[in-house]
C-alpha cells in the first residue's frame, strides 16, 4: 500500500495486520489479550500525516487499549467483505465508526476493488447506456469517475448520486447488523451534515451523505458524535501534519491535528455518558 512507503519527512507508520484479517493496518500493534476499543474509519481514521490520530489520542485520553482499524479511502465493503475483521470488532467493548462517503463502494453503475474502494474497476451496463458518448477506461479512481460523469451531463448525474445514496444506506445498514455491540458514530468534516433538501458540493467529504441517510441508519447505533471542523482549525491543524515536499498537495486535503483532538475530546466524553 503506498501510505507505507517511506520517503525524506515521511512518518513510518508501523504497518501491522491482526488475526487473519487481510488488511494492511496502522501501528504500532496494539494486543487483542484484554478490553479494547475498535475504530473502523477511512483516511482520516488512519491518520495519513499525522503523527497521533484520534484513535491514539482517545486512548491516552481514556487510558484504555484503542485499536484503529483505519484503512486509507476505504469505503463500507473492505470491512463487510473482512469477516475476520468483524469478528475482532464483536470482540471489543466499543466500537466507533467514521463515516465514510458514498463514493467507493460498489453499485449498480460501477464496481470498485474489493480492498482498494477508491479504485474504479468497470462500468456496468446500466453506466454504458446512461453514458453512451464516455470512454470509461480512461477511469482508475471513483472520483475521477464521478468527476467527470457530473462535468458531462448534470440531469444524468443526479440518478449516480441516487443510486450512490440508496447503496449507502443499504450497506451501513448490512455492517451494522454484523456488529454485536452497538456503534458510535463519527461524522468528521469540514461542513455539517447537509440537509435532504441540497447536496454538498462534489468534493467535501463525506461525499453525497446527507441527514436524511444519516437519520436512516442513527436508529441502529447507540450515538452520534458530530465534529465540524472550522477552515482556520483546519489551516491550524494542517501545520502540525508531517510529510514530504512531494505529499504536500495530498496534506492539504486532510483535516489536521487539531479536528483529531477535537474528535477524541468528543469520544471521550460520549464514552464515558455511555457507561453512566
Amino acid at each position: 500500500m503506498a501510505y507505507e512507503k517511506l520517503g525524506k519527512g515521511s512518518l513510518d507508520y508501523f504497518p501491522c495486520r491482526y488475526k487473519t484479517s487481510k488488511i494492511l493496518f496502522r501501528g504500532p500493534k496494539r494486543s487483542l489479550d484484554g478490553p479494547y476499543v475498535a475504530v473502523l474509519g477511512g483516511t482520516e481514521t488512519y491518520g495519513r500525516f499525522n503523527k497521533q490520530p484520534y484513535p491514539d489520542l482517545l486512548e491516552e485520553r481514556m487510558g484504555r487499549t484503542v485499536v484503529n482499524f483505519g484503512c486509507p479511502n476505504a469505503g463500507l465493503d473492505v470491512y463487510l467483505r473482512d469477516p475476520a475483521l468483524l469478528k475482532l470488532c464483536n470482540n471489543a467493548s466499543e466500537i466507533i465508526v467514521q463515516l465514510p462517503g458514498a463514493q467507493n463502494l460498489s453499485n449498480r453503475f460501477y464496481a470498485v476493488h474489493p480492498r482498494r474502494n477508491d479504485r474504479f474497476l468497470r462500468a456496468s451496463s446500466m453506466l454504458k447506456y446512461l453514458y453512451p458518448e464516455m470512454d470509461f477506461t480512461d477511469y482508475h479512481f471513483t472520483r475521477h469517475l464521478l468527476g467527470a460523469l457530473q462535468s458531462t451531463c448534470e440531469q444524468r448525474f443526479a440518478f449516480v448520486r441516487k443510486e450512490l445514496k440508496g447503496a449507502w444506506i443499504g450497506r451501513m445498514k448490512a455492517l451494522l447488523s454484523r456488529l454485536d455491540t452497538r456503534v458510535t458514530l463519527v461524522w468528521l468534516a469540514g461542513h455539517a451534515i447537509a440537509s435532504s433538501a441540497a447536496d454538498e458540493a462534489f468534493g467535501s467529504d463525506p461525499l453525497f451523505v446527507d441527514q436524511d441517510m444519516v437519520d436512516n441508519v442513527r436508529p441502529f447505533v447507540r450515538d452520534l458524535v458530530e465534529v465540524v471542523v472550522t477552515p482556520n482549525e483546519i489551516a491550524k491543524g494542517q501545520v502540525g501534519l508531517i510529510h514530504s515536499e512531494m505529499d504536500a498537495p495530498m496534506a492539504q486535503k486532510m483535516l489536521g491535528t487539531v479536528a483529531h483532538e477535537r474528535v477524541a475530546m468528543e469520544l471521550e466524553q460520549a464514552l464515558s455518558c455511555n457507561h453512566l
